[in-house]
């Protein structure tokens, strides 16, 4: 009697743990296979205006820009880049435009390759075009960088750096320090560059995100020029440093 007693004890909390082990795993059950699962596989598109601002300096006042966008997927994307000033009161203008490709070579660092276009609105009208490659992504601590060498059409060889962190006061008030310098090896001085380490920059500027894709902020800017550079900007009795305030707004889709 006790020995059928225990043999159906047995049965009754085995046929109980089959009943709860199969509940749990269809509750459990992995969703349909479906290609959004498949984040890798995707074809993205993201356009940002880094800076689109004003610059109050005496004589001048520049309106200044920094738009770059992409279309690709996680390891390779074509980049567009623009960047320039332009002085509407003296009809005067600096751009420049790249047209890159991008590949992922870690997860955090780029390898870029491609062309740069340059042209001036001045009194005499010039343009420059280039071959370049370069890195850019994120060095240690998340600080983000660009960097380019460049070979122009005339054979002339110069690189950039612009370095740049985010600082969290708060989700939305954010804090941005940025340093650009660049070099060049051989003068050119229809360009005002002379060889060596042509500038520095340091500036910083506070945004207030009202949403992630919407950020009006303020802030200083300084720049100077080096070297023969310096020279150059002295000789044609232009300006070798400024200090100014800046204003913009910084969006992207």
């Amino acid at each position: 009697m006790n020995t059928i007693k225990r043999a159906s004890t047995f049965i009754l909390t085995t046929f109980a743990i089959i009943v709860i082990a199969n509940s749990s795993a269809f509750a459990q059950k992995a969703p349909e296979f479906s290609n959004d699962l498949m984040m890798d596989d995707k074809t993205y598109a993201y356009i940002i205006a880094d800076k689109l601002e004003y610059r109050s300096i005496d004589g001048s006042n520049p309106i200044m820009w920094d738009i770059k966008g992409y279309i690709g997927k996680d390891r390779g994307k074509f980049w567009f880049k623009s960047h320039g000033e332009t002085i509407p009161t003296q009809s005067e203008a600096h751009m420049e435009f790249q047209g890159l490709y991008s590949r992922a070579i870690s997860p955090y660092l780029d390898v870029t390759g491609g062309v740069r276009y340059d042209l001036a609105y001045e009194e005499h009208n010039k343009s420059r075009g280039f071959a370049t490659v370069g890195l850019q992504g994120k060095a240690p601590y998340f600080i983000h960088f660009e960097s380019g060498i460049y070979v122009s059409e005339a054979g002339n060889i110069s690189a950039d750096l612009e370095a740049e962190y985010d600082l969290l006061f708060t989700q939305r008030l954010i804090g941005q320090p940025i340093v650009e310098t660049s070099v060049a090896v051989q003068e050119v001085p229809e360009w005002g560059v002379g060889s060596g380490l042509n500038n520095i920059g340091l500036g910083f500027r506070l945004r207030y995100e009202f949403i992630r894709e919407f950020a009006p902020y303020i802030g200083i800017n300084w720049e100077r020029k080096l070297g023969e550079t310096a020279d150059m900007a002295r000789a044609g009795g232009g300006h070798v440093g400024n200090l100014s305030i800046v204003g913009g707004v910084r969006m992207w889709f």
